[in-house]
This record gives structure tokens, C-alpha cells and sequence, in this order.
């Protein structure tokens, strides 16, 4: 008779004879088989979050330090470039509204320098689509997927002046919403019958003097990349004042800075597709037509 022992890490067995023998009781098996194959699954996880190809791993805090370190990046360079373009906005303002009151090129000119200088060192943007947006100086309704904070970065880079929508209570960050202020974002109060109608007059005002206005039609951002159901007051805005409805998708935002976790920048990229104008004056059509377009190409990745 003889004794031999094997440890799997959390469990021991002991060889009595020709049998194996558990020295737990039956009360405490159940805990062994259930915690042990969590181990191997968080084990598992941590190797492929750390793993990468060229022969080192990081662990899941170290990634996650990198990340939170690049964020805090990310907004010290927003800050710095805000502060000095915010200056040259507010120089500029009284010629802006003299001359070019409701499209504001001016202003929206220093804002894609602002988003080019603090997205670059993070992310690099890829275009696809350029041809179909319209002139310039038509006026249009945009519409987009919304997944993340970095989305107003993204469309800023594109150098089109158009009106964001915008929560009131945004207006009252420092710098960032006073520059919003005074590139003529539209404020909205969620919940609130009487904001979102006024937010639509002036939608189809703006549109009639020749601007263009931005919608995030899911209303609100996507925790998990899938596309939400479409709200209709901006295709009702297009189909009322016979603008073209421009679809845009965009690919990888939620990817770098996720929805609610505002203080990390991930590494990767991000793809924005413009896709060809929509016309039409049924606002049911137009949303539909609008939604399955910009689904098409996030089912793709």
C-alpha cells in the first residue's frame, strides 16, 4: 500500500492503493468543479488580451494603464489646441456674423483643424466615399451611427458646416461649449416636447437660409456597436424642406473610446463611409433607406 499525490492547482488527490481517492467532502466537490474551469477561462482570457506578435505579452492592467495614459493624452492635446483656436473663433465672431451667419465656414474651419491636430497623434482616419457629398454650399441633412464620444472628432475632420445637435447641457463646459456656442450648434432638452419642436424649426430654418444641419438619428450612443432603431425628425426635416439625406457609417470609434468609458483611447483606427445622397419626400422611406444603407457596411466588418 502506498501513497502518491497530484496537485492540479486548486484540487489534491491522493493514491491509496490502486485508487484514486478525493480528500474533500462530497459538500466541497461541487465548489472545486465549478471554481476550476472559471480559472482556466480567466487564465485563457488574460493570455489573449496580452498576447501579441512579436514575442511579449502585457496583462490586462498593464493594457489598461496604457489605455487610461493615452487618454489623458488625448485631452490634454483637446485642451491646449481649444484654448488658442477658441481665441481665434472669438476674434473672428463679429465678422462671422456679419458676413456668414448661418453657414459660419469661419468657425467651422477652426474646428477641423482643432479635431485634425487632436485625433492624429491617436488615430488615423481612412475616407471612402468623398465624391458623394454634396457642394459645399448645398444644404443637407447628414445622418450617422453614433457609438462614441470620438464620433464628433471623426465628422469635424471632414471640414462641412454642418449643425450639430447637441444636449443643453454641453454648452456649459468650459471652452468646448462656448466654442459649440459660437459654431451654432442647435441646443435640444431631452424629454422635452417643446425643445424638440423648437430644435426642428429651427432645423428647417437653418436648411432654408442655406445651411446644413446633423443628425445622430439613434439619439443616443451604441454600448455595443449594433445599430439602433432610427428616429424620424430629421427625415421629416428633409422631407419638408426637400434637402438630400447623406448617410454616413461610421466604423471603429467605439472600438477606441467605448461608449461610457470616456477616460481610455484604445489603439485603432477608424473608416468613415459617405455614402450616395438620398431624396425623397416620405420621411418613413427616407429613414429606412438611410438606416439600411449605413447598416449595410457595419454588418460587413
Amino acid at each position: 500500500m502506498f501513497r502518491e499525490r497530484m496537485n492540479c492547482g486548486q484540487c489534491e488527490v491522493t493514491k491509496k492503493g490502486d485508487s484514486w481517492q478525493d480528500p474533500l467532502p462530497p459538500s466541497d466537490k461541487s465548489h472545486v468543479q465549478n471554481k476550476f474551469p472559471r480559472d482556466v477561462v480567466v487564465r485563457s482570457e488574460l493570455t489573449a488580451a496580452g498576447s501579441t506578435g512579436d514575442g511579449y505579452s502585457q496583462s490586462l492592467p498593464e493594457l489598461k494603464m496604457e489605455s487610461k495614459a493615452r487618454g489623458a493624452c488625448f485631452y490634454a492635446v483637446t485642451a491646449f489646441g481649444a484654448v488658442f483656436l477658441f481665441v481665434l473663433m472669438l476674434v473672428g465672431h463679429p465678422a462671422v456674423l456679419l458676413f456668414d451667419r448661418h453657414r459660419r465656414k469661419f468657425h467651422h474651419f477652426v474646428a477641423k483643424v482643432w479635431a485634425a491636430l487632436t485625433v492624429s497623434p491617436f488615430f488615423k482616419i481612412e475616407f471612402e466615399g468623398l465624391e458623394n457629398l454634396p457642394p459645399p454650399d448645398t444644404p443637407a441633412v447628414y445622418v450617422s451611427n453614433h457609438q462614441s464620444f470620438l464620433d464628433i472628432y471623426t465628422l469635424l475632420t471632414l471640414g462641412r458646416s454642418f449643425k450639430f445637435i447637441s444636449k443643453t447641457g454641453i454648452f456649459l463646459f468650459p471652452i468646448i461649449g462656448w466654442a459649440m456656442f459660437l459654431l451654432g450648434t442647435i441646443p435640444l432638452k431631452r424629454m422635452d416636447s417643446k425643445s424638440q419642436l423648437d430644435c426642428l424649426k429651427r432645423c428647417m430654418d437653418l436648411i432654408k437660409k442655406g445651411a446644413s444641419v446633423f443628425f445622430f438619428p439613434e439619439g443616443t450612443r451604441s454600448k455595443d456597436g449594433k445599430l439602433g432603431d432610427f428616429k424620424k425628425g430629421a427625415f421629416s426635416i428633409a422631407a419638408k424642406t426637400n434637402a438630400p439625406v447623406v448617410p454616413i457609417t461610421l466604423i471603429g470609434t467605439g472600438q477606441i473610446m467605448p461608449a461610457g468609458r470616456e477616460s481610455i483611447v484604445n489603439l485603432g483606427s477608424v473608416k468613415v463611409v459617405i455614402h450616395k445622397p438620398l431624396d425623397g419626400n416620405d420621411p418613413d422611406m427616407l429613414c429606412k433607406e438611410a438606416r439600411k444603407t449605413i447598416a449595410s457596411v457595419l454588418t460587413q466588418t
